[in-house]
């Protein structure tokens, strides 16, 4: 018999998760709050609940898709959290990309509940519709193991990193390495500007040259700088700002990546 599938966050990255599962004959028991997703969602297949409390109790793995550690720690703790109405034996994945010590800080605190496992993930929106994402996977081995049978419904490649915080460690060196990197691309197409070269034909070319890169890549992709930081800069500056934290608390300093960020033509600080 196969899991059952609780999934909270159902939105910009979400959405396209949950359709995937469904796609791939999933039963996925959802919460959410907007009722057009609800509806729209509901109508695709998705059993719909009134509570994270009833997602969580009726869930072999349970899925969650938010935007930061604080809409995290609203929906895990107190009587309604799904911390303590977990479906015994279940496994929780987390696809915040946040602090280890907010999943770390959950496990010491209900040491009785379900086996949590941080799952970052690396691509977009598109990336998911595709079944193509990147998904990195720390925790037990079980219950990492629990977790991938069920995000390959919309992710190509699974990456186990190793015990409880990994993944988001490897994914918070990852995100401050693409700002970096976007930082460098930007500052490319403006030496290109002052060299008298047009800023497609430059991006153009660099695609076939050695300066090429995954940042420079979705630079033009999104139509150059400007375009990419109004697309990507909100997602960026809380990933880099995530990735400080983060290092700050394992007493690590970023370095010199987090100059380049800071220093950069582009506003990702």
């Amino acid at each position: 018999m196969s899991d059952v599938i609780g999934f909270v966050g159902a939105g910009q990255m979400g959405e396209p998760m949950v359709q995937r599962l469904l796609a791939a004959g999933k039963e996925v028991v959802l919460y959410a709050r907007r009722p057009e997703i609800r509806e729209k969602l509901g109508a695709e297949g998705a059993t719909i609940v009134d509570s994270v409390a009833e997602a969580a109790a009726r869930a072999d793995v349970l899925i969650l898709c938010l935007f930061s550690d604080a809409q995290l720690i609203e929906i895990a703790e107190g009587p309604n959290g799904f911390m303590e109405n977990a479906k015994a034996g279940s496994v929780v994945v987390s696809h915040t990309t946040g602090n280890v010590s907010t999943l770390q800080g959950l496990v010491d605190k209900y040491q009785e509940g379900p086996t949590i496992v941080d799952g970052p993930i690396s691509g977009s929106a598109k990336d998911i519709t595709k079944g193509v994402l990147t998904v990195l996977l720390g925790g037990p081995e079980t219950a990492v193991k629990q977790a991938e049978s069920v995000v390959l419904a919309y992710a190509k490649e699974v990456i186990r990193t190793g015990e409880l915080g990994t993944a988001l460690n490897v994914k918070l060196v990852n995100n401050i390495l693409f700002a970096a990197n976007s930082q460098l691309a930007a500052a490319a197409v403006e030496l290109g500007a002052k060299l008298g070269i047009k800023e497609n034909d430059l991006l153009n070319s660099l695609q076939h040259c050695s300066g090429h890169s995954y940042a420079l890549g979705a630079v033009k992709g999104t139509g150059g700088p400007e375009k990419f930081t109004k697309a990507a800069g909100p997602f960026l500056r809380k990933d880099v700002k995530a990735a400080a934290v983060a290092a700050a608390d394992s007493g690590v300093d970023v370095g010199w990546l987090k100059s380049v960020v800071d220093d950069g033509p582009l506003d990702l600080s």
